[in-house]
């Protein structure tokens, strides 16, 4: 091979290499962004379960056994 070619290879290896981080740049930066709003609904969630058994003390408190 001639020195010509070896670099057109070199710089087809390397522009693919390139690509490629860059797709996983993306796709680790959209995981994250999905991972963070799923962490944000999981906290209102909580929220949400801490509210309802402030306002309805009595439940959980006893516990009826019938048989």
């Amino acid at each position: 091979m001639d020195i010509a070619a070896l670099a057109v290879i070199k710089n087809q290896v390397q522009l693919k290499q390139d690509v490629g981080m860059a797709v996983m740049k993306k796709a680790m930066g959209a995981a994250e962004q999905k991972g963070s709003l799923v962490n944000q609904m999981l906290d209102k969630m909580a929220e949400g379960r801490t509210e309802s058994r402030n306002n309805l003390p009595h439940i959980g408190n006893k516990l009826d056994l019938y048989v």
